[in-house]
């Protein structure tokens, strides 16, 4: 990571023994008028990320150069001024870029900054890594979707992106396009989407190191003929590198949580059953670590279903491989002796007692018949089921019990209850109610009233009610955040 704050310590220190080994302010003070001195000494004009203003002192304020010559050590303290400006800019843009955690808000930084940097106002970025593995994304700054599609309709070769994106090697410092208008061999579809767009000149940088390789390129355009400074290149290349490696450890963790979360789904069911009289729909989010939290639904002899949700303690790896051999221990069980969720889940807890003794786990198995609208059902320390409908909200009252491999030996009664024509059973996990950061209780009063809320027009079809719940107890895209629960919902509605 390049130190930025030492490189400013360092042209301070410069700075002090500059003037400490150079006198001549003091023989000038000695033998200037004190008028003169102060004329002299007249405050610079502010500058921007170091660059020099280009409109000069008034004569009013400062002393004719044929009258009093320039202190020997001005030169010298101006350029070291304008070093520890440009360094201090440098370090807030990326003292701003390593603070983001996520890859778009990183790019839009980046955007943003190197905007700031070369002096443009509208930018486009195309993440593209080299090796064809990681996200790939195109952003703009100060462009609409529309125009973004018109930049991309421009032939790759015929634009200083594409040939960064291409990895030629008179790219490595950046192109610049300073008059594109006035450019005789520039493509015709170019020279269109610029005269459209209204931009007339830009400035292409490679998104690349030695550690990470290509990521892709930045483009800045201009709406007046122009090119930045070679001062302005050079700061925009320094932060570009450090750029570079910071987005390069974003795209490495985005690999690894599409990883966990494309085995997750793989241990989870790929499709659910179809049972005459009963309609089901799952949602299912997982923490970026990976998490133990599952469900499952399965046809059974004589057209019955069995539904069954749990959460494995832990995540990671090892949490997702326990839950994928829990998940298929309790389908055999089911299918053996489904009609008695009590035997299934003791049937577990012996398992898991026996082959992972220091592991635990929670669980909820329930036996249907759609026909006779009959369920069954047994927990094992799992949040109870909530029953909707047009008359009713409210959770089914199920016996207290220990999580499974607490106990020497599990049992618990079951409980019964018959879901009234179009009522809806939901099952989920207790990472629904921990991602709201509530209070347990609070957290079930939550659920209570977003199952209440469902629209009427929305109440018939699982999917619906499985997605009112969810948005409703974790608004603002709090089910796709960072949290380390994982969120499973598993709707069944009785016809």
């Amino acid at each position: 990571m390049l130190d930025i704050g030492l490189l400013v310590r360092v042209h301070v220190d410069a700075l002090i023994v500059a003037q400490n080994h150079m006198g001549v302010c003091d023989a000038i003070r000695r033998i200037t008028p004190v008028g003169k001195l102060a004329a002299m000494s007249a405050p610079h004009l502010p500058k921007v990320a170091g660059i020099d203003p280009e409109v000069p002192v008034s004569t009013q304020t400062s002393a004719p150069l044929t009258e009093v010559p320039a202190p020997p050590g001005a030169f010298i303290q101006d350029r070291l001024a304008g070093w520890v400006s440009d360094l201090t800019t440098l370090h807030e843009l990326t003292e701003r870029l390593a603070g983001t955690s996520t890859l778009d808000t990183a790019l839009n930084e980046l955007l943003h900054a190197g905007a700031a940097l070369v002096g443009a106002r509208r930018g486009l970025l195309v993440l593209e890594p080299a090796n064809g593995e990681g996200p790939s994304a195109t952003l703009g700054l100060g462009l609409t979707h529309a125009e973004l599609g018109h930049i991309e309709t421009v032939p790759r070769a015929a634009t200083a992106l594409g040939r960064v994106l291409d990895g030629l090697p008179d790219t490595a410092d950046g192109v610049a396009s300073p008059d594109l208008l006035g450019e005789q061999n520039l493509d015709p579809r170019h020279r269109e989407v610029a005269t459209r767009l209204g931009y007339a000149a830009s400035y292409a940088l490679p998104l690349s190191s030695e550690a990470a390789g290509r990521l892709g390129a930045a483009l800045w355009l201009y709406d007046e003929p122009a090119e930045p400074a070679q001062k302005q290149r050079h700061l925009a290349g320094l932060y570009a590198r450090y750029a570079t490696e910071h987005l390069a450890r974003l795209i490495e963790l985005e690999r690894a949580r599409a990883d966990v979360a494309a085995v997750a789904e793989e241990l989870l069911p790929s499709r659910l059953p179809r049972i005459p009289g009963v309609q089901l729909a799952a949602r299912h989010r997982t923490g970026p670590r990976g998490g133990g939290d599952w469900y499952d639904a399965l046809p059974l002899p004589d057209r019955t279903l069995g539904l069954a949700v749990g959460s494995v303690g832990g995540s990671g790896p090892s949490a997702m491989a326990a839950m994928g051999r829990l998940r298929a221990s309790l389908r055999a069980y089911a299918v053996m002796e489904g009609e008695d969720p009590v035997a299934v889940l003791s049937d577990l807890e012996l398992l898991l007692r026996l082959t992972e003794p220091a592991r635990t786990a929670t669980a909820l198995f329930a036996y249907c018949e759609p026909a006779a609208r009959k369920v069954v059902l047994a927990g094992a320390g799992h949040t109870p089921p909530l029953v909707l409908g047009e008359r009713r909200c409210e959770f089914v009252e199920t016996t207290l019990s220990a999580p499974l491999g607490m106990l020497a030996c599990w049992e618990a009664p079951s409980v019964e209850f018959s879901p009234a024509p179009g009522e809806t059973v939901l099952l989920y996990t207790d990472g629904l109610l921990r991602r709201t950061g509530d209070a347990m209780d609070r957290a079930f009063a939550r659920l209570h009233s977003a199952a209440a809320s469902v629209p009427k027009s929305g109440r018939h079809d699982p999917a619906a009610v499985a997605d009112h719940v969810l948005r409703t107890m974790l608004p603002d895209g709090l089910d796709r955040s960072d949290s380390t629960e994982d969120v499973v919902i598993l709707a069944a509605h009785f016809d």
